[in-house]
């Protein structure tokens, strides 16, 4: 009821003088996006007992202060020179060994982070609720620099040729110095008056920075200075309420051999050349919020109603579809081995056939919701739960 009442206040503020029955077409399709849908009027799925058919073993479990703090943010271990870095939403930053979990060091920063780490070069980069980035060394833990942008950082900060770049939530994409957090430029862009919340990661291919825009739009810039290279639509609004009309890009892009591929809201799923924007494919059956992965042919996607997909590179048609988790509010999937993985909302992560979308095995590490897409490195996949819960498993 307190969500219901809250969802109603919150479309007459972005409605403002919007038709009567606008408003009513607006309640209805907010409602179905918070709660998951239409189909979400029943539970999620029940999960059903199986035989496994791998054997899953939990590496190693560890805390990471409050974690995501029960907010909806961004923050999704990174992994490099032999530690796996985390934050939580106090300001807690640790580096733990990737085999063993031990702590490395830890700092308290008091910064309310929402986005990140990204990694640089010797760098750990967060962004924050407070508009600030923070860097970090990746050695040590010590804080280098604290710099100030336009609004909340609600994306993974990305470096590249010693430049950090950040998206912010009104619409601002900052270039800052990876050494001493100086602003080298700023683009700016108008955000719509309802869109769903957070921001794409960009992706610094070559020499441009590449990112999606809650207009349906992907636009590159120039790495070295902000100007303009291409824009294209992938999404386009459709529909006569706000609701039906949304069509952000806020899944984080991926590049595979010069071809871009962005999943949107309502707006289907594309390919676009790497060049120059020119759209290869696009299929405008799959929504999606959460995100993508890869491996050498396919792509693999969890849809709105945590459906995971494997859809042909080539074509982006569906090749197979796995349902039995449908609205388990699943992660972004990530495919290695064998394997495709996904955690849930009440901490289980799921191993799924790369082959045919089949459930092999489970595990729970939490009771508390999974939303950051796992990470693979070695064969061995790394979690972390909304709750702070950060975990190393492995198939046997």
């Amino acid at each position: 009821m307190r969500l219901t009442l809250f969802i109603l206040i919150f479309i007459a503020l972005l409605t403002g003088c919007a038709a009567v029955d606008t408003v009513s077409e607006s309640v209805s399709g907010i409602t179905d996006y918070f709660l998951g849908g239409e189909d979400n009027a029943e539970p999620p799925n029940v999960l059903v007992e199986y035989a496994p058919e791998i054997k899953v073993e939990v590496i190693w479990k560890e805390s990471v202060g409050v974690g995501a703090d029960e907010q909806s943010l961004k923050l999704i271990p990174a992994i490099g020179s032999g530690k796996i870095v985390a934050a939580d939403h106090g300001g807690l930053v640790q580096a733990r060994s990737l085999t063993t979990g031990n702590l490395v060091w830890e700092t308290e920063t008091e910064v309310h982070f929402s986005g990140g780490p990204g990694l640089g070069a010797g760098t750990i980069i967060l962004g924050s609720s407070d508009a600030e980035v923070v860097a970090l060394d990746i050695e040590t833990g010590a804080v280098l620099w604290k710099t100030t942008v336009s609004s909340e950082v609600l994306s993974v900060p990305v470096v590249g040729n010693g430049i950090v770049v950040v998206r912010t939530t009104d619409g601002a994409v900052i270039a800052l110095d990876e050494k001493t957090g100086g602003k080298r430029w700023n683009y700016e862009r108008s955000v719509p008056a309802l869109s769903v919340r957070g921001t794409g990661s960009p992706l610094i291919v070559e020499d441009n920075v590449i990112g999606g825009y809650d207009n349906g739009k992907v636009m590159a810039l120039r790495l070295s200075d902000g100007k303009y290279v291409w824009e294209t639509s992938i999404a386009v609004s459709k529909g006569r309420s706000e609701i039906e009309r949304l069509v952000d890009l806020d899944v984080d892009p991926i590049v595979i051999n010069g071809v871009i591929y962005v999943a949107s809201y309502q707006g289907g799923i594309a390919a676009i050349s790497e060049l120059d924007g020119d759209v290869l494919w696009r299929n405008e059956t799959v929504s999606s919020h959460s995100g993508l992965s890869n491996d050498s042919r396919y792509l693999y996607l969890t849809n709105t109603q945590s459906h995971v997909m494997q859809l042909d590179q080539r074509s982006g048609a569906s090749l197979w579809t796995q349902k039995d988790l449908q609205q388990r509010r699943l992660t972004a999937p990530v495919a290695y081995d064998n394997y495709v993985v996904v955690g849930d909302f009440e901490g289980y992560v799921h191993w799924l056939s790369r082959t045919d979308g089949r459930q092999l095995a489970r595990v729970q590490i939490t009771e508390g919701p999974i939303d950051a897409k796992p990470i693979v490195v070695d064969n061995t996949v790394y979690v972390y739960a909304k709750n702070g819960t950060l975990a190393a498993l492995k198939v046997l």
